[in-house]
C-alpha cells in the first residue's frame, strides 16, 4: 500500500504555496575537529536505507487523496551530503550565514526532503554540520533520534551493523496513483463508517440517559476544536506586523540547571520558563521601541509521539495560545504560561488532530496564510542529547536548531546539549528588522529569570 503523508503535514505541504510558510528546519552542529568523511557517509548511507523518506520524494495524488511518498529511480546520496570550506575567517556568524541561505531555499520536490552540508575551514581547526529537512520528514524529537544513529559515545570508530539492501524501486503510472488514491478514499470512508456505527448508538444511549451531561460533552469538545481552528485577524504585536521573505539566524546559550531551578521554583517547568524568557525578551524588544505590549500570540509545537512510533516522522500538533508578554515579574509570567499551557496541553481536540487537519487542507489558502501570519512567535522546546557525543571521531562542541517561522515574526526553539540549552532564533527580518536589538533584548529576557535561581 503506498505511504500517504498524514493529513497535518499534507496541510503543511499544501500551505508552501505561500513561501512565507515553508517549513524547512536547520540545525547547526558544531565540532572540534573535521569528522571521518567516510564513516559519516556510511551513517547516512545506513539511516537512508532504514528510513523510507530518506530515499522518498513526495508525488500529488488524484484529490481527494493526500500527496504520497514513492522511492524514486535518481535518488542521489552525494547530491544530499556535501562538503564545503567555509569563506572568511571561520566564526560562528560565518556558519550561520551558510544556514541562513539554506533555511532560505526551497527544497527541489523532485528529490528526498533532506540536505546536509559538512564546513571545515573554521577557526581553531573546528568543523560544522548544518542540515536541512522538510517538517514533514521530521519533527525535533524524531530527528534527535536519527541523529543518535550518527552519534558515538566515543571518539573511536567501531563497526558498523550490516548494510541493508538498497530499497527495491517500483514502476510508477497514472493508473497506479488513481488506484492507491481509491484504495486511499474507501478505507478513509470505511473507517468513517464503522466509527460512526461504533460511536452513535453510544451517542444515542448517552443522551437519553444523560442528555444534560452529554451535551456538555458535546459542547466542551466543540469549543476545543474551535480554539485550535479559530481565525487571527490581527498581529498582537503593534510593531512587528509586517511578514517577509529574508531570515536572519542567531543564537544564544543558556545554563539548563539554573534556568530549570527558576522554572521550579514557580512551580513550572523547563519548557515554562524557556517560553517565559521569550516572552520577557519581546516586552524588553517592544519598551525599547517605546511601544507597550500585552498578550502576543504564540504557537507552540506538541508531541503526539508514543511509544510505539518508529524512528524518525512527524508526530506534532501546532496549538495557538496568548501569552502574557506584557508581564514584567518573571516569577508571576512563569506561573501564568504554567497555567495555560497546561490548559493547552489537555484541549479535547488533541485527539482530533488528523481530522482537523483534513478539514483545513479543503479550506482556501489565502484563509490559511491570513490566519498564521497572524501569529506573533513560534516556541518549540526540544529534548537533545544529554551526554556528550562523537560525529566521526569529532567531538560536538554545541547543536542549534532553529524551525520554520510559518508566518510568525520569530522563531525560538531551545535544543539542550548535555547542560546547555541551545536557543536558535530564525526572525523574519521585514518583522524584526533589528537583529542586534532583538538579541540583546532575548539575552535580558532570560538573564530575568535565571537571576530568580539564586
Amino acid at each position: 500500500m503506498t505511504a500517504f503523508m498524514r493529513a497535518s503535514d499534507a496541510f503543511t505541504w499544501a500551505m508552501e504555496t505561500d513561501p512565507r510558510l515553508r517549513s524547512t528546519v536547520v540545525s547547526v552542529i558544531l565540532l572540534d575537529r573535521p569528522p571521518d568523511w567516510d564513516e559519516v557517509r556510511k551513517r547516512f548511507d545506513l539511516i537512508s536505507r532504514k528510513l523510507p523518506m530518506f530515499r522518498q520524494r513526495v508525488v500529488p495524488s488524484p484529490p481527494p487523496a493526500p500527496p504520497r511518498w514513492e522511492h524514486y529511480r535518481d535518488f542521489d546520496l552525494g547530491y544530499h551530503l556535501r562538503r564545503a570550506t567555509i569563506s572568511g575567517p571561520g566564526t560562528l556568524d560565518d556558519v550561520l550565514e551558510m544556514a541562513r541561505v539554506a533555511e532560505m531555499q526551497d527544497f527541489d520536490r523532485a528529490r528526498a526532503l533532506w540536505e546536509t552540508t559538512f564546513v571545515d575551514g573554521l577557526e581553531n581547526d573546528g568543523a560544522a554540520v548544518i542540515c536541512k529537512f522538510h517538517h514533514a520528514l521530521t519533527d525535533g524529537v524524531g530527528g534527535i533520534q536519527i541523529a543518535m544513529h550518527l552519534f558515538d559515545l566515543s571518539e573511536d570508530l567501531y563497526p558498523m551493523e550490516a548494510m541493508p539492501p538498497e530499497p527495491e524501486i517500483g514502476g510508477s503510472s497514472l493508473l497506479g496513483g488513481y488506484r492507491d488514491a481509491v484504495r486511499y478514499d474507501t478505507g478513509l470512508l470505511n473507517s468513517a463508517i464503522t466509527g460512526a456505527a461504533t460511536r452513535v448508538p453510544r451517542l444515542m444511549y448517552d443522551s437519553v440517559r444523560r442528555p444534560v451531561a452529554t451535551f456538555r460533552s458535546a459542547a466542551t469538545t466543540a469549543a476545543s476544536v474551535y480554539r485550535t481552528v479559530r481565525p487571527i485577524s490581527r498581529t498582537g504585536s503593534p510593531l512587528a506586523t509586517d511578514r517577509g521573505l529574508i531570515r536572519r539566524l542567531g543564537v544564544h546559550q543558556v545554563p539548563t540547571r539554573p534556568l530549570r531551578e527558576a522554572a521550579h521554583r514557580c512551580g513550572g517547568a523547563l519548557n515554562d520558563a524557556f517560553v517565559a524568557g521569550v516572552a520577557g525578551g519581546l516586552r524588553i524588544y517592544h519598551e525599547k521601541h517605546g511601544v507597550a505590549v500585552g498578550d502576543l500570540h504564540i504557537t507552540m509545537p506538541i508531541s503526539l509521539r508514543t511509544k510505539a512510533d518508529g524512528i524518525g516522522g512527524n508526530r506534532i500538533t501546532l496549538m495557538r495560545f496568548d501569552v502574557p508578554v506584557g508581564e514584567a515579574d518573571p516569577a508571576k509570567r512563569i506561573a501564568a504560561i504554567r497555567q495555560r499551557t497546561a490548559a493547552v496541553r489537555s484541549e479535547r481536540s488533541l485527539p482530533y488532530t488528523q481530522l482537523i487537519a483534513g478539514v483545513l487542507n479543503l479550506a482556501p489558502r489565502w484563509y490559511i496564510g491570513s490566519v498564521l501570519r497572524h501569529v506573533d512567535f513560534v516556541a518549540s522546546d526540544v529534548p537533545g542529547v544529554p551526554v556528550p557525543v562523537f560525529l566521526g571521531g569529532a567531538a560536538v562542541r554545541a547543536q542549534y536548531a532553529f524551525g520554520p517561522t510559518i508566518g510568525s515574526a520569530v522563531n525560538v526553539t531551545l535544543l539542550t546539549y548535555v547542560d546547555t540549552c541551545g536557543l536558535g532564533m530564525n526572525i523574519d527580518t521585514t518583522a524584526i528588522p533589528d537583529y542586534d536589538v532583538f538579541r540583546a533584548a532575548i539575552v535580558a529576557g532570560f538573564d530575568e529569570l535565571l537571576s530568580l535561581a539564586g
